[in-house]
């Protein structure tokens, strides 16, 4: 039953993924608005909508929409593998079915309400449903049962900092993209670049078969995003022209989103495991003169 949860978790992971990823080119593009109606399309019901039709911005919007309702039918089917394996993990997809359907609703009100509030909402509660497939997937992986090495206190309430920082930063990303707020942003970049390392460094040494190798995938996400936020910053904020003009100043906020969701499953991945693993035994002080 696990094997069936693991499959589906990592497909509705895959879809999510690319949900993403059509939210940012649906936001960067302008098109968030390119079919004025909901849960309609035109008039039309939703999937029946001519694919002659998915022209300009209405193909990145109702694409969208499609992809949505497929991650939708995708988490209703992943929580049902989750209630009939039983234990904590039916609370887990019982919190799935509840965040997808909530996160439809947001896309929704985001047409019908027109405001931005809603649409940094939308955005923010897609990262974290991104976050909690990534528990999931984990939970029902072979690799949760593996044995995990010691960590210390200390690093475990690291591990879990870094979750937060990043989701913070994620939160303050969506509030740049739709208010223009570029120094708070930048500010939790420092943040998240001054205690991420730190906790990679610490795992990466640990020999954890689970956190050494997300620790050390997280610190070349880290080096990326770095470049990609460099990018994005010069594509929007400054008068520099960028090879590929349009495409480029596209690509790189896209891809700037992509990536702090591929860092925010790893910063996860890390909190959960370092969680579950057991406090280092201390080591007993030699006692001077001890055998003579």
């Amino acid at each position: 039953m696990l094997i069936l949860a693991q499959a589906l978790a990592l497909v509705t992971l895959a879809a999510t993924f690319a949900l993403i990823l059509l939210g940012g080119l649906v936001t960067n593009t302008g098109a968030a608005l390119a079919v004025p109606d909901w849960p309609t399309t035109y008039g039309y019901n939703m999937f029946l909508y001519p694919w002659s039709r998915m022209i300009g911005g209405i193909f990145y919007e109702h694409s969208h929409r499609l992809v949505g309702a497929v991650v939708g039918v995708l988490t209703v089917t992943l929580a049902a593998s989750l209630w009939r394996a039983g234990g904590r993990l039916r609370g887990l997809g019982v919190v799935a079915v509840a965040a997808v359907a909530v996160q439809g609703l947001l896309g929704g009100l985001r047409v019908v309400l027109q405001k931005d509030t809603v649409a940094i909402v939308h955005g923010c509660l897609a990262q974290a449903f991104f976050a909690l497939l990534v528990v999931i997937a984990l939970s029902t992986s072979r690799a949760a049962a593996r044995p995990a090495a010691a960590v210390a206190p200390a690093t475990r309430a690291m591990a879990l900092a870094a979750v937060a920082l990043v989701y913070a930063q994620i939160v303050l990303g969506a509030l740049l993209t739709h208010a223009g707020w570029l120094w708070l942003h930048l500010g939790g970049a420092l943040a998240v670049f001054a205690v991420l390392p730190v906790v990679t460094a610490r795992l990466r040494r640990g020999g954890d078969p689970v956190a050494a190798p997300a620790a050390r995938a997280l610190l070349v996400l880290l080096g990326v995003q770095l470049l990609l936020g460099a990018g994005a910053y010069l594509a929007r904020f400054t008068p520099v022209a960028l090879p590929g003009e349009q495409v480029t100043g596209l690509a790189l906020p896209v891809a700037h989103r992509l990536t702090a969701s591929l860092i925010l499953g790893a910063a996860t991945v890390l909190a959960l495991r370092t969680a579950a693993a057991p406090t280092p035994r201390p080591v007993a002080p030699v006692l001077a003169g001890a055998g003579r």
